[in-house]
């Protein structure tokens, strides 16, 4: 299989792991579906590359807003794929020092998906918090309120625990492609 067709179809099946998982895990709540979502956006990035974080996190929110386990005002889907792919941008700048076992790259990696973290946060906070849903036609103030809680805090936290995951997971996904 050539370079392109397997990123291709390790990008695909990303994709599909990604909304597989908002499905399965939705009734579990933002916590644990927004920690798998930022996880798997982060393999993405680390075992296949920048551009499959990127199309992974684009293309997720728009296909589970497709698949019905999107979010009840689809104005927002375009911030949600920009928080991801702020996420995988800011995370591809420490890249190289993932799955590597000394401390200096441990810290230099650790830091740097504290930032992506944090300009996701920042990003849908600003964005669209702030800025944009006192601008969306049809949304009520209470409505407003829940979405507000929603992309706040909790994106922050839970690109954290999925960074956390990625730290644990992706050195050993790293060994297990080496041996095979």
């Amino acid at each position: 299989m050539n370079k392109h067709t397997l990123f291709i179809t390790q990008t695909a099946v990303m994709i599909a792991l990604l909304v597989g998982a908002q499905f399965v895990t939705r009734p579990l709540g933002q916590f644990v579906t927004g920690s798998l979502v930022n996880l798997i956006l982060l393999i993405s990035l680390f075992i296949i590359g920048t551009g499959s974080g990127i199309t992974v996190g684009l293309l997720s929110p728009f296909m589970a807003l497709l698949a019905g386990i999107g979010p009840a005002f689809p104005q927002i889907v375009p911030f949600m794929a920009t928080g991801n792919i702020i996420l995988v941008l800011v995370a591809s700048l420490v890249k190289k020092h993932m799955a590597k076992s000394n401390k200096k790259d441990i810290l230099i990696a650790s830091a740097g998906l504290i930032a992506a973290s944090a300009a996701k946060f920042l990003f849908l906070w600003i964005a669209l918090v702030v800025v944009a849903l006192p601008l969306i036609p049809g949304i009520k103030e209470q409505q407003i309120a829940v979405i507000s809680v929603a992309f706040t805090w909790p994106q922050l936290v839970t690109a954290l625990i999925g960074s956390t995951l990625a730290m644990i997971i992706v050195p050993l996904l790293k060994r297990a492609r080496i041996k095979s």
